[in-house]
């Protein structure tokens, strides 16, 4: 496992072109080009706003601003889950031909889509000077939950990219597993407002811990959910780490697969 650490650090050139080449290639013909990062989490608030306070007259006090923060934060989770189950496919080329980590692959999809959410929290900021809400010291711990969440979507991404290279029919069925999650996350309605006996279904989902330790650092002033965030943390770096040891010892397997 070390010496394949160490090859991925000799790869390092790669994955940052990757990353650069994922960024241009998702908005390479389009007109707006790069404003698709900040019209894009927008529009989704827009539009689920018009759905929750307009249509259907529900959304408390600064409703706006606890919608694009649960918004913002799931697109990253969202796309990163979906674009990741493909990450080794793509490249299927390149990988036949010559030698490369194949955990490199997940590992740039994960940090490309980590520069789309880094687009995001300008929307965020922006909503927030709009509504008057300005984050007091507590705004620290936010860096903290970013690593928690990209730690969180790496594992996701090294083990669908993996897994979906042999049983690709996952890739089919993750949209409808990623919308069961949405809804079951207080994502664009507010915890409080389920029935009491659904309250533990927010209490061990990591979507829901993660998003409203954002809001209570952002909008709230009050500590995120260390415990939650904790738990979350370590269990996330042994999964990547297992994962890791994993690829390195069955990387040829792919290359048949493929």
């Amino acid at each position: 496992m070390r010496k394949y650490l160490l090859e991925m650090l000799k790869r390092k050139d790669l994955l940052l072109y990757l990353v650069k080449s994922g960024l241009k290639a998702e908005n390479r013909n389009s007109y707006l080009g790069y404003f698709w990062w900040l019209l894009d989490p927008l529009l989704n608030v827009l539009v689920y706003y018009f759905l929750v306070v307009i249509i259907l007259e529900r959304g408390g006090e600064n409703y706006a601003v606890y919608l694009v923060i649960g918004l913002v934060v799931w697109r990253w989770m969202n796309t990163t889950v979906t674009t990741s189950a493909k990450a080794i496919r793509k490249y299927g080329s390149i990988i036949n031909q010559v030698y490369l980590p194949k955990s490199i692959f997940p590992l740039a999809t994960t940090s490309t889509q980590l520069f789309n959410f880094a687009f995001g929290l300008i929307v965020v900021a922006i909503f927030l000077v709009i509504f008057g809400i300005f984050p007091s010291w507590h705004i620290v711990y936010l860096p903290v939950i970013v690593l928690v969440q990209l730690v969180l979507l790496l594992a996701i991404a090294l083990f669908l990219a993996y897994i979906c290279v042999f049983i690709r029919d996952i890739d089919n069925i993750l949209s409808h597993i990623m919308r069961l999650f949405f809804y079951a996350s207080p994502i664009i309605w507010e915890g409080s407002r389920l029935p009491e006996k659904y309250d533990w279904v927010v209490a061990i989902n990591p979507v829901a811990i993660i998003v409203d330790s954002y809001r209570s650092v952002l909008m709230y002033n009050q500590n995120p959910a260390f415990l939650g965030l904790f738990v979350i943390g370590v269990t996330s770096i042994i999964c990547i780490a297992a994962m890791i040891y994993f690829y390195s010892k069955n990387e040829h397997k792919i290359i048949k697969a493929l």
